[in-house]
């Protein structure tokens, strides 16, 4: 459903007219459902696919080839600077290739199996071979060279990390001493090569005593980016905690290139609490980036930012639905955003949601500060669902080989994004017993009906249809239902991503 817009979300605008012109190729199906005519149409646009994805390929070997051959331990530094801006812009050329290849062996598929419903044909029967031919749709050499040229920059790139309080045991995992508290977190403090573990205070409850978030720091053996994890920031949103642990688990910080910096837990007060809100109830991602001289959790907040969150040169927040809800494993993010976009797409959710940072969030407070943020949010709410941890811990990890700190994986992303250009929430009209009927991630047509309120005494009080076509991004799953209660979030599909958008989350 959808698609051409789609497709018009995730072109790549300089590569705009090689892409394959979905939009005629259901002109001519339509014109003519004998087939005649689309199947030299295809033909015609896969070549054009084809020979596009050849040059940039063949262009791409030949620059790393090059590269290759140019590199040098005892350059000067200025040659080793324009070395490593051609090899990241070698890098972004396949990374969009592969993008690239993605789409339209996706756009093929999908209108051959219009063109199969419209003639009532076995079409792809015939046209999918001369797909399968094509070395666009052999994408694995542009993978193979994309590995190659980050394992190139891992490799020529590396910068060791100064070492701190004498020599470090590089395969020493973890410090498993006691675990000190700070109010500031010194990342040039950490020792290289291991997994250090702190407490940050951010403010005193009434006894005196620290309020504190714990604090993972992977810290690697060669510089490198700086990226940040919070999750818990909702005191009962958790899948993101056992992601954290798994993820630093399988970290080896003795080849990390850079440094992982971990809250499994951003709200400790919500979190001993199991509540959504800071202890008196506040939603933190309300009242980012804080003030110093405000209320308890405006405070705590602007301390978890200037002592945590502004060393990040990444930043993902990890979430899930709020009590009572349902959410698919999907992205928030603003996808004009060339940085933030791509870290959307490497997380490869269930739904990709264009979002601009609304004020008061965690990832507007990030971005604010020239950090790119993505928030991730991953299922539902007080429990750990091993499913989706599982699939957000491999985006997690493709956003790290992206920026070269571990070597790429080959794990299989289970999910291709539907790309949302906004998306807002249907809220209730009246109380009763709520039931809402699409099941999550589940296309829905205009008109169609979505949510049923019933009395208390089982009399039919609402109906509730999709005001548009659409995809369930979350839902309501509380029966009990309040004037004015969330129903469905609906994530909508056009081909123009809107300048600024909200989509009521906050």
């Amino acid at each position: 459903m959808k698609f051409e817009q789609q497709l018009a979300l995730i072109t790549i605008a300089s590569w705009a007219p090689h892409y394959l012109n979905y939009r005629r190729l259901k002109e001519v199906l339509y014109a003519d459902p004998e087939l005649a005519s689309f199947a030299t149409e295809f033909d015609s646009e896969i070549a054009k696919v084809d020979h596009h994805y050849r040059v940039q390929e063949a262009s791409a070997q030949a620059k790393l080839g090059e590269l290759r051959a140019q590199w040098q331990s005892d350059m000067d530094q200025d040659s080793k600077e324009m070395w490593q801006a051609d090899l990241a812009g070698l890098l972004q050329q396949l990374e969009n290739l592969t993008d690239f290849a993605q789409a339209n062996l996706t756009g093929c598929r999908k209108i051959l199996k219009k063109a199969a419903k419209v003639s009532k044909q076995q079409i792809a029967c015939t046209l999918l071979p001369l797909v399968t031919n094509m070395q666009f749709a052999k994408s694995d050499s542009a993978e193979t060279l994309l590995r190659e040229a980050r394992a190139t920059w891992r490799k020529c790139t590396a910068v060791p990390m100064a070492l701190t309080n004498g020599v470090v045991n590089s395969v020493a995992r973890k410090i498993v001493a006691a675990i000190p508290t700070v109010t500031e977190l010194d990342l040039q403090s950490f020792p290289a090569g291991q997994v250090s573990r702190v407490w940050v205070a951010l403010a005193e409850d009434a006894l005196g005593l620290p309020i504190r978030v714990p604090v993972i720091v992977a810290k690697g053996m060669v510089k490198g980016p700086v990226v940040g994890i919070t999750a818990a920031l909702h005191g009962n949103e958790l899948n993101g905690i056992p992601l954290i642990h798994r993820l630093v688990d399988e970290l080896a910080p003795e080849t990390l290139h850079g440094t992982l910096v971990a809250v499994p837990v951003a709200n400790a007060p919500g979190f001993l609490l199991s509540q959504r809100g800071y202890s008196e109830g506040t939603d933190l991602n309300r009242v980012m980036p804080g003030k110093a001289n405000g209320s308890s959790p405006q405070v705590y907040a602007y301390n978890l930012v200037h002592r945590v969150t502004r060393h990040f040169e990444y930043h993902l927040d990890l979430h899930t639905a709020s009590h009572g809800r349902n959410n698919s494993l999907y992205v928030r993010a603003d996808l004009t955003n060339p940085c933030t976009a791509r870290m959307a797409r490497l997380q490869n959710p269930q739904i990709i949601v264009h979002n601009t940072s609304p004020g008061g969030s965690m990832r507007g407070a990030s971005m604010q500060r020239g950090i790119p943020a993505i928030t991730v949010e991953v299922g539902n709410p007080s429990q750990f669902q091993k499913h989706y941890v599982k699939n957000a811990l491999i985006g997690v990890t493709n956003i790290l080989s992206q920026l070269r700190m571990v070597p790429d994986k080959k794990d299989p992303p289970e999910y291709t994004p539907v790309v949302c250009s906004r998306s807002f929430w249907i809220f209730a009209k009246s109380g009763g017993i709520l039931t809402v009927h699409p099941d999550i991630a589940a296309w829905v047509r205009a008109g169609e009906l979505i949510a049923s309120v019933h009395s208390v005494f089982g009399d039919l009080e609402e109906e509730y249809f999709a005001p548009q076509d659409g995809i369930v991004v979350g839902k309501h799953i509380d029966p009990v239902c309040q004037t004015g209660n969330r129903i469905l979030h609906l994530g909508i599909v056009e081909d123009e991503l809107p300048a600024v958008v909200d989509d009521g989350h906050l």
